[in-house]
């Protein structure tokens, strides 16, 4: 089967939800690949029409904003014996040294670590649960939660979407090998941006 008939078969409403609830879980606290599925989903909709890109960066904004806003209910209940426990289920990613790194972050840059948090992998899993757990006004959180979920699922989106519109000729002509060259581009363009924003400092932390 042509590259092209295969993304034609996958419905539109299945990619939203996908990318909607894995962001949404990771956003939680739940180590899940969010961006690797973003990414996809985002060069997908350059090459299937039914793919709606405002539609699909909608919903993987919606799913970070809640499920970050449900990390931060949970942290601020559980405390830190929370954080004990998700070290113990997952101790690759809520290691002790990890979660003074994060906590770190927090308390020099407070909401910029929110915000910014969102294009690092590390503050991305940790950023809702970690909120809550250091009593972040909430209200201080849901702003720089819904403008870093915004920025990062957004632009995420349209220069994943605007470089697979570039490499559509590539797939017609190369059919699997243009879609794994597309591919390659995408995530590459997405490291370059990643690194960029975790080298960012952001000028003065928010009281």
């Amino acid at each position: 089967m042509h590259v092209q008939e295969w993304l034609d078969t996958v419905p539109a409403v299945a990619v939203y939800a996908v990318v909607g609830l894995v962001i949404g879980l990771e956003s939680l606290g739940i180590p899940l690949p969010g961006e690797i599925i973003l990414v996809s989903a985002a060069l997908l909709s350059s090459q299937h029409g039914g793919i709606d890109p405002l539609v699909l960066g909608a919903c993987a904004s919606a799913g970070a904003v809640i499920g970050d806003s449900i990390g931060y209910a949970i942290g601020r209940k559980g405390g830190r014996p929370l954080l004990a426990w998700l070290g113990r289920k997952f101790p690759r990613h809520f290691s002790e040294g990890h979660v003074a790194t994060a906590e770190r972050s927090f308390q020099k840059w407070g909401m910029w670590a929110v915000f910014f948090g969102r294009f690092v992998a590390l503050l991305r899993i940790f950023a809702g649960p970690l909120a809550g757990v250091l009593r972040m006004p909430y209200w201080k959180f849901l702003i720089a939660n819904v403008l870093g979920g915004i920025v990062w699922a957004g632009g995420t989106t349209a220069v994943i979407y605007y470089v697979g519109i570039v490499a559509e000729s590539w797939l017609k002509r190369f059919s699997w090998l243009g879609l794994v060259l597309a591919v390659a581009i995408g995530v590459t363009s997405m490291l370059v941006l990643k690194k960029k924003a975790k080298n960012a400092q952001p000028v003065s932390a928010a009281e």
